[in-house]
Formats: structure tokens, C-alpha cells, sequence
């Protein structure tokens, strides 16, 4: 068996990010934590190439990133869709949820995390 090694400076990011999380993301991972949604393991801030992605569901190859308002300018939305699509050549699915959704409609989002592990999200 072969151990993926991951750079200490990357490795050490993700840590640090485990540690502050966002409000968003830390109400999401009360949902995804433990295998709670379904059985589903997912883990949080995981370096995938040059990116940490927000929560990784490995079995699915199903990425969620959570995004507020720093995701609404146009040099970011560049970003992210370069990330997505670097992220998408990779082998995964990635799924962006809003802040807000979080917030206001955690029941909609744990079941739009359900269809995207069955495979059966709508495309965007």
C-alpha cells in the first residue's frame, strides 16, 4: 500500500484551517461529521493538488466548498471556476453552497449534499 504524503507547509495549512473554521463551516460539518448524513465520511480541509478543499466526501469523489461574500467578485469567481475545473479534471464533483444557504436552509442543503452523493444533482 502506498501513503500519499503531503508537504508539511500544506499539511500545516490545513490544520490551521481546521482551527477556524467559518461559523458556515463549522454548522455544515455539524451535519457531515461522524458519517451522520447517511453513513457518508467526509473530511474537512484536505489538500488536493495546490488547493484545500472545505469537505471531501472520498468514496463519492464528491468536494463541497462553502463560499460567503468573498466569492462574489469577478477575480474570484475567476478563481473558483479555474479551481473547479483544475478540481473536476482531478476525478471530483464539486458542489458550492452559500453561506446563507447554510444559515437559512440547512435541511435543503443536507439533501442537495444527499443528491449529489447519489449522483442524481442537476447539473448548473
Amino acid at each position: 500500500m502506498t501513503t500519499r504524503q503531503i508537504e508539511p507547509k500544506r499539511l500545516d495549512q490545513a490544520r490551521r484551517l481546521r482551527r477556524s473554521q467559518t461559523p458556515a463551516e463549522e454548522r455544515l460539518w455539524s451535519g457531515l461529521r461522524a458519517r451522520r448524513l447517511q453513513g457518508h465520511k467526509f473530511i474537512r480541509q484536505h489538500s488536493v493538488g495546490p488547493f484545500t478543499v472545505d469537505f471531501l466526501c472520498r468514496e463519492a469523489a464528491l468536494i463541497i466548498e462553502v463560499d460567503g461574500a468573498t466569492h462574489s467578485e469577478d477575480r474570484d469567481i475567476d478563481y473558483d471556476a479555474r479551481r473547479t475545473a483544475y478540481l473536476e479534471l482531478q476525478g471530483y464533483r464539486v458542489l458550492r453552497i452559500l453561506n446563507d444557504d447554510i444559515f437559512h436552509r440547512f435541511n435543503d442543503v443536507m439533501d442537495m449534499i444527499l443528491l449529489a452523493l447519489a449522483d442524481k444533482l442537476p447539473p448548473d
